[in-house]
């Protein structure tokens, strides 16, 4: 008889939502959700198109969890390194964001689609956005991003949308008071000035990206309120920890830096 050998399941930490994520060997497995055949489909086309920074679909284990490759790397999860908060790794992430929305925008979803339900803009979907590229969802090697990970609130929406719910982590938009000190005294307006070239964000957009953060903000805040109530699971845990406070606090922090932010981006 042959030995059957068992691979190591370790946890995987720092997600916020998403409970039961482990390696096993070079895969990552997840439990799946109904939006689940949706997103293979869309990272299915990334792979298709040459899209080089997402996880590769492997399929479904005999546990049902969905199988992803592991994406090998560091993630920039507080407390951040240096590096994370750089300039050339801000103007990196835009560019990675750019190719990302690039690569997305010929996706045809598969019938049936069904995806997370969160904020957006009101203008027409563009693209499939990833919608939660924080800190914990991006990838470093040797200093800059070059993957982005956990797709599961991608959804249709524009691109200024992903841009501005990007930014919110990484220039950050934030209240000072809610982060850490090395972010702490970024100076937002020029980080925001510097994706905004990095990506290519045309002129329309830049007018647009502070007022539809704040409507974002907004929107955000009640969506998960719902989310927390209705799902519980990370939604209520994030809750609990003070999300909606901190919420509040980065649109007030907004509303009162809102025109010398503006004046970085004309």
């Amino acid at each position: 008889m042959f030995a059957v050998t068992v691979q190591e399941e370790i946890p995987l930490l720092g997600g916020d939502v998403t409970d039961g994520v482990v390696r096993v060997g070079e895969t990552v497995r997840r439990p799946t959700r109904p939006s689940t055949r949706s997103v293979h489909a869309l990272l299915r086309h990334l792979e298709a198109v040459g899209f080089d920074g997402a996880p590769r679909v492997v399929g479904l284990d005999g546990q049902g969890r969905e199988v992803l490759t592991y994406v090998e790397g560091d993630s920039a999860a507080a407390p951040s390194a240096a590096y994370a908060v750089a300039d050339e790794s801000l103007a990196a992430l835009a560019m990675l964001l750019r190719r990302f929305h690039d690569a997305s925008a010929s996706f045809v979803p598969p019938p049936r689609a069904v995806w997370e339900a969160g904020s957006n803009d009101d203008a027409a979907p563009e693209v499939i956005g990833h919608c939660d590229i924080t800190l914990d969802n991006v990838i470093f090697r040797d200093g800059l991003p070059a993957a982005l990970i956990d797709f599961d609130m991608a959804r249709p929406t524009t691109r200024l949308f992903d841009v501005v719910t990007t930014l919110r982590h990484w220039a950050p938009i934030a209240d000072p008071v809610d982060l850490e000190p090395l972010r702490r005294d970024l100076a937002v307006g020029p980080r925001l000035r510097l994706f905004c070239d990095a990506y290519g964000l045309t002129p329309r957009d830049r007018r647009r990206l502070l007022d539809l953060a704040r409507l974002r903000f907004d929107r955000s805040y009640h969506a998960m309120r719902v989310k927390a109530a209705t799902m519980g699971g990370g939604w209520a845990r994030m809750w609990d920890g003070g999300a909606g406070e901190r919420i509040r606090r980065a649109c007030a922090w907004l509303e009162t830096h809102q025109d010398e932010l503006h004046a970085h981006l004309v």
